[in-house]
Order: structure tokens, then sequence, then C-alpha cells
């Protein structure tokens, strides 16, 4: 049996230190009314015999207290109930020491690997993560109801970036760049004036992003399209300077071509200062910004053909790559890249399909950039097209005072995620039970949101000018609180969701991808859906339904209903739950039936929602990928691409990653072991556990696919 300590640590079953706290209260009672060695036998005998794979430490003490009193030792119990309240005490006073320590020690295996954005041995990173687990200590003790930190524990729910709750920042945005650009900002005290070309908006641009990054914890997006009035600025300039000097010198034309010829080395060059300068500046959270670039041409927008010129770029040289320590051009991580299908680029004879078909060949080579259909997102957010924030999530569409809809300028102040497929454990198929344990979760994940909500309150704009008072989100006055951003549906709350696949096979026996799991599985998004309208009604707050991108929460969950449940034939024994509303891996479908499935169940993730489907050999089916776009455009919102090649990241291999003598993964081009920097087929049985080796056949190993 696991005991859960409170800092989530599982640790086995020790009887003696139920015996120990026992006697230590024996001592400050009279002998008359002390517990015997066979009444504190029976205690732990009754504890052992609740034959449970995990319980909370918690739970043991509420049961010696009880059986304290069941037979008659209330003086002892009382001392028992002071003995575990002064216990509580002590540990309300550290808990951080040991997860520190280990991090400065490169010993805190879970930091090691929390994130593959963040070298833990780096000085500057480690500062960041001591913040964090300073903040997750005072939040699990202090700032978060008993209730909620229990149901975090326990695997009801998730509490997202407890490292950063201590301070009064958010989670993620959509930068209002254009008026940044257009009005002018000011950084670190300094005024940073409208710029005159586009390289000089590019390094804006950058400044900008670095500087938001340190001031929230989730990822940022930006809307390349504001840049294409510098591009046009940078033309002017070169075409007025040209014509001064060489007017009676060289024909139109000529000088036309030379503008030209400036004008392409100059957004080069620009996109160039974005791409590397996001890739090596470092944040004040340890890692490179967390932002996405959006990529999209608007048929209304003046200065189309300067973006299509920006857009193309960006292409190119993600295409190329950026080159490693050792020279070789590899992947780079950030920025994200977010590719829009309009009308007239979806492959079907539009005027910018050659930059789709460069997307595809990009997306072949890198796995990005995602593709958003503009057909299917005005049908889902009233007409708009906007980007998703740096994490994926949506906003909801809001109007101004003016009736216009704003999208730039607005963030999501944090995300709480519910375990469906423990509801549908703890149910066992009783669906009375069922959505009477979902209400319970739902009242709960609720509370936890509001704490979300509360932080946040009468935080005050010099918190972070950046934000609040510069631009990135508003023109506020300094000194004063944020709060009227909070409300009103300007900024999103996010209730996230783990296992719509799990959770059916549980309830109905089946994958929603059949009729009956279906009509299930659906009923399930629209009640969540339905529940975070009601939220909003009641509130006035803009809570929404977000299909969690939480690879490691899938593994979290899995783990702790395991330990607490043992194995459960396609649900617990696979070791991971699938994420959000996907199909499961291991079911036989296509790509296309894969989307066309999901697309219904994007709809009714307003919140947000991405799709995936992975290619084998992606470099050689350009063909085959090209078709994927033209049918996302036409059938399902948001939708990426993975590969089932082996793929090292860190120098570009893409054929199979070896095995070494040490039992480990190795590229054999650059000798890289680092797992989260390669992604590797499955071998053989397709295990989304940890990797081991079976004893005597050293060629034989269980694995999983590893997505970045």
């Amino acid at each position: 049996m696991k005991v859960i300590k409170r800092d989530g640590r599982a640790v086995e079953f020790n009887s003696e230190k139920i015996k120990i706290a026992i006697e230590k209260a024996n001592k400050e009672v009279r002998p008359s009314l002390r517990a015997t060695e066979e009444e504190i036998n029976n205690i732990i005998k009754y504890v052992e015999e609740m034959d449970k794979k995990r319980i909370l430490v918690e739970d043991i003490q509420d049961i010696i207290e009880e059986k304290l009193m069941e037979i008659n030792k209330y003086d002892l119990a009382k001392k028992y109930i002071v003995y575990r309240y002064t216990r509580a005490l002590v540990r309300k006073q550290n808990t951080t020491d040991e997860s520190i320590l280990g991090l400065i020690k490169n010993q805190n295996k879970e930091l090691l690997e929390e994130n593959s954005n963040k070298n833990a041995v780096l000085a500057s990173t480690q500062r960041d993560y001591i913040a964090g687990e300073v903040s997750k200590d005072l939040t699990k003790r202090i700032l978060l109801p008993e209730k909620i930190t229990k149901a975090h524990e326990e695997g009801v729910l998730h509490f997202h970036d407890m490292d950063y709750f201590l301070q009064p920042i958010f989670n993620c945005c959509l930068i209002n760049i254009g008026d940044m650009l257009d009005n002018g900002t000011v950084m670190n005290g300094k005024l940073i004036e409208p710029p005159k070309s586009f390289q000089v908006a590019c390094t804006i641009t950058t400044q900008i992003i670095a500087a938001v990054a340190s001031n929230q914890y989730g990822g940022q997006s930006v809307d390349i399209r504001h840049l294409g009035k510098y591009v046009r600025k940078s033309y002017d300039k070169f075409k007025k300077e040209l014509e001064e000097e060489f007017s009676d010198k060289l024909s139109a034309d000529m000088i036309e071509e030379i503008a030209q010829q400036r004008l392409k080395k100059e957004i080069s060059a620009g996109v160039q200062t974005i791409q590397y300068q996001i890739n090596t500046l470092m944040t004040t959270n340890g890692q490179s910004p967390f932002v996405t670039l959006f990529l999209n041409l608007d048929k209304d927008d003046e200065y189309i053909e300067e973006n299509a010129m920006i857009i193309e770029e960006v292409l190119k040289q993600r295409y190329k790559g950026i080159k490693n320590e050792k020279g070789v051009y590899v992947t780079p991580a950030f920025p994200k890249l977010i590719y829009v299908l309009d009308e007239h680029n979806c492959l079907k004879g539009g005027k910018y399909d050659y930059l789709t078909k460069l997307a595809v060949k990009c997306s072949s080579k890198r796995l990005y950039p995602d593709y958003i259909s503009a057909k299917k997102m005005r049908e889902n957010y009233e007409g708009n097209v906007f980007s998703p924030m740096g994490c994926r999530s949506f906003l909801s569409p809001w109007k101004d005072e003016n009736g216009n809809y704003k999208f730039e300028g607005r963030f999501n102040q944090g995300v709480v995620s519910i375990n469906l497929p423990q509801i549908g454990i703890v149910a066992g198929g009783d669906e009375d039970k069922f959505w009477n344990l979902l209400d319970e979760r739902l009242d709960l994940c609720f509370e936890a949101l509001m704490c979300r909500h509360y932080a946040l309150l009468g935080t005050l704009t010099n918190t972070s000018p950046i934000h609040w008072r510069y631009g990135a989100i508003a023109r506020m006055k300094s000194g004063e609180k944020i709060d009227e951003l909070l409300k009103g549906g300007y900024s999103t709350i996010s209730l996230g969701y783990i296992g719509i696949y799990e959770l059916t096979k549980l309830m109905k026996g089946v994958s929603h991808t059949t009729k009956e799991g279906h009509d299930f599985a659906i009923k399930v998004m629209k009640y969540l859906k339905d529940t975070t309208k009601r939220w909003k009604e009641e509130t006035g707050l803009g809570f929404a339904l977000y299909g969690t991108p939480a690879e490691s929460l899938c593994y979290r969950f899995a783990r702790i209903d395991k330990e607490k449940f043992g194995d459960i034939k396609d649900v617990t024994d696979k070791g991971y739950y699938t994420n959000s509303y996907h199909v499961d891996v291991r079911e036989e479908i296509d790509a296309f039936e894969k989307l066309q499935f999901e697309s219904e169940f994007q709809t009714v993730s307003p919140g947000g929602a991405i799709s995936y489907v992975e290619i084998p050999n992606m470099r050689h089916n350009l063909e085959a990928l090209e078709e994927l776009v033209k049918f996302i455009y036409d059938n399902i919102q948001y939708a990426e691409f993975n590969t089932k090649s082996d793929y090292c990241h860190v120098c570009g291999f893409d054929g199979e990653i070896i095995i070494n003598d040490k039992l480990e993964w190795e590229c054999p081009n650059c000798g890289n072991k680092d797992k989260n920097k390669m992604n590797v087929t499955r071998r053989t049985c397709g295990y989304l556990g940890e990797n081991f080796w079976n004893e005597g056949k050293t060629k034989e190993i269980k694995s999983r696919v590893l997505h970045l």
C-alpha cells in the first residue's frame, strides 16, 4: 500500500509510524486511559485490511481518531488530535528544503524532466524553479482551501501552474502588438517610439515579446499582419532614397527593381532577427519566450501583399532551421507557427496557394506550422478569425463599447482540469452515480477556478507595466487596479478536461468512436460546456471549456488512478489517459477519419481544442500532406501533424535512432541521448509507461512516442 504524503510523494505504508504516534499520545494520559498494545495492533490491522493500493496520510489519521473513539479512549483521542495538530504546525514551517536542495544538486528528477524548454542545470533557470517550489509549498499549505489541495493530490482535479500562483500574474495572452507598434510603448522606463522601418519593427517586437514573457507564466501570440505596414514604410523609404539620388541616372523600372531587392533583404534580416532573438533571449522564467506567430492573410487587409512576403520568409527560414552549437541546422522550439487556411490559400487554385505548399513542405521537416481553417473558425466564433493564445486556448468573442469585436489585448486568468476517468472508475458504470459525482467535482473545479480569479483581483498596474500600462493588454494609469479586465468576459478562466475516451470505455464499455460511445461522450462534453456557460451567467466572468493540451497531466492522472485502483483494461493499464476528446492512439483509424470525427468535439470545446494526426515519413509524403491540408480547411478548425519517423531534434537526423551498449536511445549522427530532444517510433507493443529492458533480451525494448 502506498501512502500519499501532503507534498504529493508516494511512500510505502509503514505500520510502525502509527504505533509510534499512538504511543506518544499514550504518554500524555494516565496509564488507565492508554491504548493497549493489542488495541494499537487492531487499529493497524484495520488499516492494512482495507487493502487499498493508495491512501492519503490524512485518511489514516482520521481512521486512528475514529478507532480510538470506538474503544472509548476519548482522552487519548484528544491527545492524539493535539499531537496531530502540533505536527501540522511543524509542517507548515517549511516543506521545500528537500526539493530545492535536490534541484541544486541536480537530483530532483521531477523538475529536471518537467519542461524540455528549460535547462534545470542553469543557475538562471534554477532561480525560477526555486521560486516555483516556494510558491507551490505556500499554495498547498496556505493559499488554497484544504479541500482543493486534497483534490489536487488525489487526482480529482489539477490546479495548473501552482509554481506561479503566489504572484499576481496570469496565464497567457494575445499581445496587442499593433497598438504597441503604432503608438509606441515603454520598457524599463524608456520610451520606445513607433518604428519607421520593418527591421526596427521586428527588433521592437522581439523586445516586447521578451518583456511580456517575463511577467506572465503562459504563452503569448503575435499576429504578424501588424508588421505589413512597416514593410511598406521600408519600401517607400528605399524608393524615395533611390529616386532622390538616381532619378536622372536610372530608369523607373531599374529603381523599382533595386528597391524591391533592398526590401527583400530587409524582410529576410527582419524575420531572422525575430527568429534568432526569440531563440537566444532568456526570460526571467529561465527559458526562451513561449511565443506563437499567427500567420494569417486577411483578404480585407490593405497590406496583404506585404504580409504574404513576411509569411513566405518566415516559412523559408523555419524550414532551413537554426544552427546549434555544432553548426548543424536544427528545429527551434520557438516561435511556434500557426498558418491560417482561407479561400485564397486552401490549395484549390487560390492566389496564395504557393505559400500553403511552402507551409506543408516546412511541416514535413520541422513539424510546424499548425493549421487553422478560417472557414470553420468563422462558423464557431461569430464570423471571427483570430489566434489562440500560446497555450492553444481560445478567447470567447467579446465586443467593446462600440460593438466592435476585440481579441488582441485580452488574456486567460488560469486553468483547472478535471480527471474524467476517475469519475468513471468510482461510478462503476452507474450513470446516476456518474452524473452526481460529476456535479460534485465540477463544484470543486469552480471553487478552484474562483481562487484563480480572486488571486488576481486588486492587482495594480505597476505589477507589470508592459501589460497593464504600456499596451500589451491595456493602457491604464499607474496604481490602478486591473479588476475591470477580469470581469465581463474580457478575460477567460478555463476548465480543462482529460480522458473522454477512457471515461466512455468505463461507462459504456466501448470507445467514443462507436455510435453508443459517441452519444455519451458528446452528452458529457455538452454538459461541461453548459456548466461553464452557467458559471459565466452566474458570475459575469468569462468561463470556457478548454481541451487541455497537457501531455504530462495525462500521465499524472493515470499514475494516480493506477496506484489507487490498480490495472483497469484500456484505462489505467496503458499508463496514460487520452488527451481531452482525442481518439486513443491505438485505435485503427486513418487521418481523415480522425479529423472528421474530432471536428465535432472541437465545436463543443470553445475555450480551446487542437487535433493531431501522425504521418509516417512526412518528408516523402508531401502530396498526402497537401490532401490533409485541404481536408482541414473544409472539416476541422485546428489541427497539427506529428510523425512516426525517428527524429533527432538536436541535429535533424531522421533515420532510425539506435540503442547503444548502455541501453540508451542514441542518435547515430550527433550522439544525442536526451529523450526529450528526439522522437522515437514504437518498437514493440506500444507500451506508454516508463521505458524498461526485458531481462536477457537486450535488444527488446518497450517505448513510447516522445512528443515535444
